[in-house]
């Protein structure tokens, strides 16, 4: 049993992996038929934009060695991280991890692929449009968000649990 939350994880970052590149090969069959933008609410489109650097187009240029510095960087990530999944002793920390080593592969695999990452959420407010993103980001964003929250309130839950002993 003690590696029940391990496998968990790695189900969860399966099917982070599985939505991601589902969502992914959608959005390139939609943009085949048209380059439109859709518009799905006043602040909500879905677009069809590579990004070849990091997290908000940083870096962002045609070169082939970004492409691989920034898989080799989030292998190396993602092994990290799954050796702090197998450590792990709480689904809570199973589940965060998986959704951040899911999305993290799941760009990984675009680079691969396509050289670049394919985004295509596109939120904005008036003229100013965050930049966009996609699946694998979002997983990777939740992921961090439950991290920080276990750090900051479920150990401190814990130590509490403790210091009533």
């Amino acid at each position: 049993m003690r590696h029940k939350p391990f496998r968990f994880g790695l189900g969860i970052a399966g099917l982070a992996i599985i939505a991601d590149q589902a969502s992914k090969f959608w959005i390139l069959e939609v943009f085949s038929q048209s380059r439109q933008a859709i518009t799905v609410t006043p602040f909500f489109n879905i677009v069809q934009t590579w990004n070849r650097g990091i997290s908000f187009g940083l870096f962002n240029d045609d070169g082939n060695f970004n492409a691989l510095a920034l898989s080799l960087l989030a292998l190396a990530i993602v092994a990290y991280l799954l050796r702090w999944l197998w450590g792990t002793e709480t689904t809570r920390m199973a589940v965060a991890l998986g959704l951040i080593i899911g999305g993290a592969l799941g760009n990984v695999i675009d680079r691969a692929v396509h050289r670049a990452v394919l985004d295509f959420l596109d939120v904005h407010v008036g003229f100013y449009h965050w930049p966009a993103f996609n699946a694998a980001d979002s997983f990777i964003t939740v992921g961090a968000v439950l991290l920080i929250f276990d750090y900051l309130f479920a150990r401190a839950d814990d130590r509490n649990s403790m210091d009533d002993a």
